[in-house]
């Protein structure tokens, strides 16, 4: 019998740096299978329910009325809404972090029995379904796993006068990526203590931190270049056209 796996999807950010609540803005010209235009959160949603060993996924919403859970399914096409739709999406209020979002999205899934969770941000649309595979196969090993996109520039460690204090290896750092995937009474358990050091002002900036900090060993698995994040007003623009590009450029 498969493991239950379940999905966590992050859409409770204010986008402050966009400005417009990013996950809702439109994919450029693209359509769904229905011809109802696509989001980010739309495209994001769409990769997860490819995956078959999924059967939930948990949208974290903003608290905010008008940006909640309404808007979040009116982004979404509507065939992964409908009933008995598999997986089934649920929603859930965001808190005031990244963080704590997470952990509601965590508590709400509590008493659904299930063994494994997946924390992907919204804002990465184009993670695609081998990459959403490969963090499965590792987590069901190491019991939690990410996916870490090598540097191809030199870091550098500095201190608070802004001279560099360590010269460090590249082979031996990385970007980490979504999704994250984990046991899930490890990683609720690892939020319920976070939560109590995020109350001294101790900030969490993913999953996987949370999971070192108060469980045991990260397994690492290759990321995507492809699977970017939306931060910047610009970075959704050039995403699309890049993909725009790729579709344009004949085969070999």
């Amino acid at each position: 019998m498969n493991p239950s796996i379940a999905a966590i999807i992050t859409a409770a950010g204010s986008s402050s740096r966009i400005g417009v609540k990013k996950e809702y803005r439109l994919v450029g010209d693209k359509t769904d299978m229905e011809g109802k235009p696509l989001t980010v959160l739309g495209k994001t949603a769409l990769a997860f329910a490819a995956c078959s060993r999924i059967d939930t996924v948990v949208i974290t919403v903003p608290r905010d009325s008008n940006l909640g859970e309404i808007a979040a399914r009116d982004s979404l096409p509507a065939r992964l809404l409908r009933h008995r739709a598999r997986p089934r999406f649920l929603f859930v209020s965001g808190g005031p972090t990244r963080r704590s979002s997470v952990h509601h999205a965590l508590s709400l899934l509590e008493n659904t029995h299930h063994r494994y969770v997946l924390i992907h941000d919204g804002a990465r649309p184009w993670v695609e379904p081998v990459l959403i595979d490969r963090v499965i196969d590792a987590m069901l090993k190491h019991e939690a796993a990410i996916p870490l996109l090598p540097l191809t520039d030199t870091p550098k460690e500095i201190d608070e006068d802004g001279f560099v204090k360590r010269h460090l290896r590249r082979v031996q750092v990385g970007n980490a990526q979504t999704p994250q995937g984990f046991a899930f009474s490890g990683i609720l358990r690892a939020h319920e203590k976070a939560a109590e050091k995020e109350k001294a002002g101790r900030v969490y900036t993913d999953d996987a931190e949370v999971w070192g900090e108060f469980v045991g060993d990260v397994f690492v698995v290759p990321g995507s270049p492809l699977n970017k994040k939306i931060t910047f007003p610009e970075d959704l623009e050039m995403l699309v056209k890049s993909e725009s590009d790729d579709a344009d450029r004949p085969g070999p």
